[in-house]
């Protein structure tokens, strides 16, 4: 659980800027996201397997136009 005590002299904008830094180094909204709903296990790996798809073809683009800019 992400904890911020508020120091002497600090203004709250201050301490709730360190509180989010805090929770996104937690990683504690995608815990919470991930645990909103359940998915079966052949549809984690549905997802799974479309998401690496996607990462695939996108590192495809990016290479064949940095080919494309070096000729």
């Amino acid at each position: 659980m992400a904890e911020v005590h508020i120091q002497d002299g600090e203004t709250l904008e201050n301490a709730l800027r360190r509180f989010k830094r805090k929770v996104l180094q937690e990683e504690i909204i995608k815990e919470v996201k991930r645990h909103a709903f359940y998915l079966k296990p052949g549809q984690k790996k549905r997802i799974k397997s479309i998401l690496a798809r996607k990462r695939n073809r996108k590192k495809r683009t990016r290479d064949g136009e940095m080919e494309q800019n070096r000729q």
